[in-house]
């Protein structure tokens, strides 16, 4: 028998909870540790949609990225999820920064999509470990690299192009502009990340490095497959379902 507190135990292994940043809010939030679990179910998110979804395929543990309870609740009424979720039953972990500074995690899928060679991980003092990855491509313009990453991540994107031909990527999905600069000191030319604010797109157009920014959802929710796939290869008599969750953003043309 498969128990909530042997997934969370597995997830600290391949993703330590040691490992996330002090602002984060990683591990076992919601459930009992002791609950049998025959269907996990994985999104990135906790929402109406992922919540009903994750009802349906009858599971009894939701994992998500984003942690299902990031800032402290002072109540917990009827119309958040939170309380939709505590009231159904579903147990909730959540695996987020050390999910994107683990081995096969949220920037090493980005990696991939992106076929970077002689990947390495860029030091910062965000947390115990890195999360951003550097590594090379083939030469490219910073408009053919906005493309690239447009195809790989199947969205749209927006690129603030530097002055260089790209050869060295650096990548952190989610809101990393924060780490631009480590990036930049470790030699790279562009940086990919989920969303940044107007004024450190100023900044990076002022360093003449390229910037593109593929969209918080679109950057991390591809490593959500590897997730499922990690905790299936781990426990094969376990059901498991990655949720088709709807990205939040749509983008309209004139």
């Amino acid at each position: 028998m498969i128990l909530v507190k042997d997934l969370s135990a597995f997830l600290n292994t391949c993703a330590p909870y040691e490992t996330q940043c002090g602002w984060d809010n990683s591990g076992m939030l919601i459930g009992d540790p002791e609950q049998a679990v025959t269907c996990a179910a994985f999104a990135l998110d906790l929402t109406d949609c992922t919540l009903a979804l994750a009802k349906e395929a009858g599971a009894e543990v939701l994992i998500t990225h984003h942690p299902v309870i990031f800032h402290p609740k002072k109540a917990l009424l009827a119309g958040d999820p939170v309380y939709a979720l505590c009231k159904s039953g579903i147990a909730a972990i959540s695996v987020h920064t050390p999910w994107d500074c683990a081995e096969g995690g949220v920037n090493d899928v980005l990696c991939a999509l992106l076929d970077l060679q002689n990947v390495r991980g860029i030091p910062s003092d965000e947390g115990p470990v890195p999360m951003a990855r550097i590594g090379e491509i083939s030469p490219c313009s910073p408009e053919a690299f906005a493309k690239k990453v447009a195809a790989a991540l199947g969205t749209t994107v927006q690129l603030v192009p530097g002055k260089d031909e790209i050869r060295t990527v650096a990548v952190c999905g989610g809101a990393a502009m924060d780490l631009f600069y480590d990036a930049v000191s470790c030699g790279a030319d562009a940086f990919l990340t989920g969303e940044a604010k107007h004024h450190e797109l100023l900044a990076a157009a002022d360093c003449g490095k390229t910037v593109v920014i593929g969209g918080h959802f679109a950057t991390e929710a591809p490593s959500m497959a590897a997730l499922r796939d990690k905790v299936q290869a781990a426990f094969p008599a376990l059901k498991t379902v990655l949720l088709d969750q709807p990205a939040p953003v749509r983008f309209i043309n004139a």
